[in-house]
């Protein structure tokens, strides 16, 4: 029996509440947790969990044997960081998570550069809206997009997320260009299917909603964006999608003066006494392209807080 893998398939059990999600990530099958829980007990000659059909509750034994085995899998992490501290060269595995539209038009570009340059570094970039935890689900590294709960995670702010309302050239020539959110109900407008019913914003203290009824709905930003460039109609969507089509003229922006309020992006980690030389390293290569400008919504300095704090 190998102890030290005991040892942490236990805690993993423990931490998520489940044999399923330890599995999960542990890259384990759930008998294999099972079976390493058992002969974990046996080698023991201690139950360490009471099972049930939802949860493993801990015994007293247990109890004690997770505070114990923490420490020696901490220890362990510390002296393994230490010498990758003393490499050279990053290397290893990072787990991103980020939200789909914004993962996939800027953050997955930027580690395909990263991993480029950083070859030994094999990253995995998982796209999900809904919020992970980084602990359980095994995430080095996780981008996030509105305000961040009080917690034990460092934040580094990017540039906000801006969204912009455009269509094509062809669809405003034949259709005209509309000057109220109001003239919207007038035209063919394209709606993501996450707005649920209605997609309402706010600019000062005036509230703004994208008609309810839409000419064509998806849950998927890309499709949107391209449904737009063929003349479908209006949308709106994170700036961070369009912009190159804007640059290149496949679309106009519209409406700039009644655009919801830009919502912070943070990149967010776990407080570490020696971070990770690879996970810093994919740290200030993101913040190099996406750190925000120097007075804006997303620069710490505008809410006049470090650059580095706890959510």
């Amino acid at each position: 029996m190998d102890r030290l893998r005991s040892m942490e398939v236990f805690v993993a059990v423990v931490d998520t509440g489940t044999f399923s999600a330890a599995a999960q990530i542990l890259n384990l099958s759930g008998v294999m947790v099972g079976k390493t829980i058992q002969q974990l007990e046996d080698h023991l000659r201690a139950r360490l969990l009471n099972r049930s059909t939802r949860r493993q509750n801990l015994t007293d034994a247990g109890a004690a044997f997770y505070k114990a085995a923490r420490a020696i899998l901490d220890q362990v992490k510390i002296a393994e960081d230490t010498i990758e501290n003393m490499q050279a060269t990053p290397q290893g595995r990072l787990r991103v998570s980020a939200p789909d539209t914004l993962g996939s038009a800027a953050i997955a570009p930027l580690l395909a550069s990263y991993s480029l340059a950083h070859p030994n570094v094999h990253v995995e970039l998982v796209l999900n809206n809904e919020r992970v935890n980084l602990i359980e689900e095994g995430f080095d590294l996780a981008v996030r997009i509105g305000p961040l709960a009080d917690s034990h995670l460092v934040a580094r702010p990017l540039k906000p997320y801006e969204m912009v309302i455009c269509a094509s050239p062809e669809y405003l020539e034949r259709a005209g260009v509309p000057r109220k959110v109001a003239e919207l109900e007038e035209h063919h407008c394209l709606g993501h299917l996450a707005f649920k019913v209605r997609h309402v914003w706010y600019v000062g203290d005036t509230e703004y909603a994208w008609p309810q009824k839409t000419t064509l709905s998806t849950n998927d930003g890309h499709a949107l964006r391209a449904a737009a460039i063929a003349g479908a109609g209006v949308i709106i969507q994170p700036e961070v999608l369009l912009a190159e089509d804007i640059a290149r003229g496949r679309l106009v922006r519209i409406l700039d003066s009644y655009l919801p309020t830009p919502r912070p992006i943070n990149l967010v980690y776990l407080r570490d006494s020696k971070p990770r030389r690879k996970l810093m390293s994919l740290v200030h290569w993101i913040l190099r392209e996406l750190a925000p400008q120097p007075g804006a919504i997303g620069d710490p300095r505008h809410h006049m807080h470090g650059a580095t704090h706890p959510v």
